[in-house]
């Protein structure tokens, strides 16, 4: 797929990976329709850093949590240009939960974001693209998906989830439309991590260095427009940390 004039709906895409994933798409000629819910004054900074250099963005405001609200947020896209060509689920949340404390508040915050808005962002689009004949979905994922972290183990769950829910969504949605996921390593900490929870997880790497937020758009844009032959596969961009 050319992401010339392509058509991409990036959820999440104003900070930290979703903002380095909309700069590389927009710098390849994609026109992106970016969704984000609290980080405004990002948001309009990521427009103004995209529209200098020549490229096309839109911006949507919106909390997934709620559902009626994704069925708005597609189809403001399908007004807007009559297609939807790639869509990434990105949006996430990401904190501590101990073994031992975890709420219920905190497992829902998880799992909604994380997974349901995700499945039901992948859904209405997914069955657009089935009926245009075409379409890329890429879900962003994580390695604790495959290896829990044992103080992370709901937000370990949700990216169980997604892969899952990858590899079910490439065989629903075949041949029509390629479904594959990026699972990041330690690529760009959290705020909250400590100095030794950051050198811990860049020490378990095999290239002992941690990567880089375009390490991740690289490989979305490589599932993009570098191969049509690649679905229900998880693209694992983590230094080697999950065979260390």
């Amino acid at each position: 797929m050319n992401l010339k004039n392509c058509v991409v709906l990036i959820t999440g895409g104003a900070v930290r990976v979703g903002r380095a994933i909309s700069i590389e798409l927009a710098r390849a000629g994609a026109i992106l329709f970016c969704h984000y819910h609290q980080s405004t004054k990002q948001a309009e900074s990521l427009k103004k850093q995209v529209e200098k250099t020549g490229g096309k963005i839109y911006l949507w405001q919106s909390d997934l949590n709620h559902i009626s609200n994704i069925a708005i947020l597609v189809n403001e896209v399908i007004v807007k240009f009559g297609k939807v060509d790639v869509l990434i689920n990105n949006a996430a949340l990401f904190f501590k939960t101990p073994l031992g404390s975890v709420q219920e508040e905190q497992w829902d915050r998880l799992f909604g974001l994380n997974l349901k808005a995700a499945f039901f962002c992948a859904q209405r689009a997914g069955i657009i693209m089935k009926k245009q004949g075409w379409g890329k979905i890429i879900n962003i994922g994580d390695t604790s998906g495959e290896n829990p972290w044992p103080s992370y183990i709901p937000y370990d769950l949700t990216k169980s989830g997604v892969i899952a829910m990858t590899r079910g969504l490439a065989k629903a949605l075949a041949p029509q439309v390629q479904v594959n996921c990026v699972n990041p390593g330690p690529v760009l900490f959290p705020d909250h991590y400590t100095r030794s929870e950051k050198a811990k997880s860049v020490k378990r790497t095999l290239l002992k260095r941690a990567g880089h937020p375009e390490d991740i758009s690289a490989a979305v844009r490589f599932l993009i427009e570098g191969s049509d032959y690649i679905t229900g596969t998880v693209l694992t961009v983590d230094g080697g940390r999950g065979i260390a």
